[in-house]
């Protein structure tokens, strides 16, 4: 006779609330600012918006009006976005839920989505990326010149408090970043729609990207196994990070230390500065798709269906969160308290509190240690709070990464 394992009766023992509203998998997610709200879309052709703080999440409101799936979504304000392969985009009110804009411009589906108040930034896989006016939805800009599907996107504001030298000369301009299908990236002067650089190099599509808190260098992941760093107004490359066996999905810069999660099945941090991979996150059994760091932990979703977390620092596993029937598509971590999203069509939410005090931390050799102590001079264990007035940026504007 079947039974659940001690294994999997200890992961599940966590499971506060699983929620079934989607009559589909559900494939992105979205926080407010304030963490009150979270917003998940569907290949239900629906978003829905989520309580966090109350006693037990409940679905709030219902967004209905795409006429296929829901590929990317984000909070802005008091507004949800959502983007579908219906290739358009929405906006709603979330008092009303009411859709009070829609953008149509792109000729295939949306891919991702990045807003900095006044802009709403997209791209597809017609080729494009796009800017829309956030309040009137009016198509402002179009960036053209990649070969095939683009892919993440990040925006750069202008660095208006630092006079740029003759070899940093955009420096002064708001700048997009796109990755491409094509094998490269490209940076764009937003005022103009032109392409500034293009980051060529890889052997693969370039699949996830960020940047350093200066917004000075650009690491773009690809399905070439490898992750590189650029000079963002150079366009010359820096490093490659060697090490996956697989393509590189996900990635997020904390400080000086890039977390990486890829299709070889492990997680992986690297110090950004010499290139060296200082741990790897071991026990996943398919593509690691989503990655983040929160209170010195990295959480990560799986396409074996679990959700883990480990010790930032000892690389040791901490926690298992396993419930879900699909991939694990999504996840947030809300006042103890992890939300997590499933291709089955599921929200969970688990109980998060007390996960550092969970297992005793493997002992480390030297070499380890070495590579961990450069870790912690770098400050690779926390989501920074950015003060955007040390890296020259004004604080109404923020670099954007999708």
């Amino acid at each position: 006779m079947g039974g659940c394992s001690s294994k999997e009766e200890e992961a599940g023992k966590y499971l506060v609330q699983s929620l079934f509203e989607h009559e589909a998998g559900i494939n992105c997610m979205a926080l407010s600012e304030d963490g009150s709200v979270l917003a998940t879309g569907s290949e239900d052709k629906t978003a829905r918006l989520w309580s966090t703080r109350t006693e037990y999440c409940e679905c709030i409101g219902i967004l209905r009006g795409h006429t296929d799936y829901i590929n990317c979504i984000l909070i802005e304000d008091c507004y949800v976005l959502t983007g579908s392969a219906d290739r358009s985009i929405r906006k709603w009110d979330v008092g009303t839920c009411e859709c009070v804009l829609v953008m149509r411009g792109h000729c295939s589906l949306i891919y991702r989505m990045i807003c900095t108040g006044d802009f709403v930034f997209t791209s597809s896989y017609d080729r494009t990326a796009r800017c829309w006016d956030f309040d009137t939805g009016d198509n402002v800009r179009v960036f053209r010149g990649h070969k095939r599907g683009v892919y993440p996107l990040i925006f750069i504001p202008a660095d208006e408090d630092e006079i740029a030298d003759d070899q940093d000369l955009d420096g002064g301009r708001d700048i997009l970043i796109t990755g491409s299908a094509d094998f490269t990236a490209r940076s764009w002067n937003f005022d103009t729609g032109c392409c500034l650089k293009m980051f060529k190099g890889h052997r693969g599509a370039v699949t996830c990207m960020s940047v350093d808190p200066t917004g000075r260098v650009l690491f773009t992941g690809s399905t070439d196994f490898t992750v590189r760093s650029w000079n963002l107004f150079k366009g010359t490359q820096l490093k490659m990070f060697s090490g996956h066996q697989g393509a590189v999905i996900c990635m997020q810069v904390v400080n000086k230390i890039m977390y990486t999660g890829s299709s070889d099945h492990t997680g992986r941090s690297w110090v950004t500065e010499f290139g060296d991979c200082t741990r790897v996150y071991r026990g996943h059994k398919h593509t690691v798709s989503v990655i983040k760091v929160f209170d010195g932990m990295v959480y990560t979703a799986c396409g074996d269906s679990v959700c883990r977390c480990y010790d930032a620092k000892s690389g040791a596993l901490k926690r298992e969160f396993l419930a879900h029937e699909s991939t694990v598509t999504a996840l947030q971590v809300v006042d103890g308290r992890l939300f997590t999203a499933s291709y089955d069509g599921s929200l969970k939410v688990w109980d998060a509190t007390g996960i550092k005090d969970d297992t005793t931390f493997g002992k480390d050799d030297d070499k380890d240690k070495d590579k961990m102590r450069e870790v912690e001079k770098y400050g690779g264990f926390e989501q920074p709070q950015v003060d955007n007035n040390q890296n020259g940026i004004h604080q109404d504007q923020k670099i954007m990464i999708e």
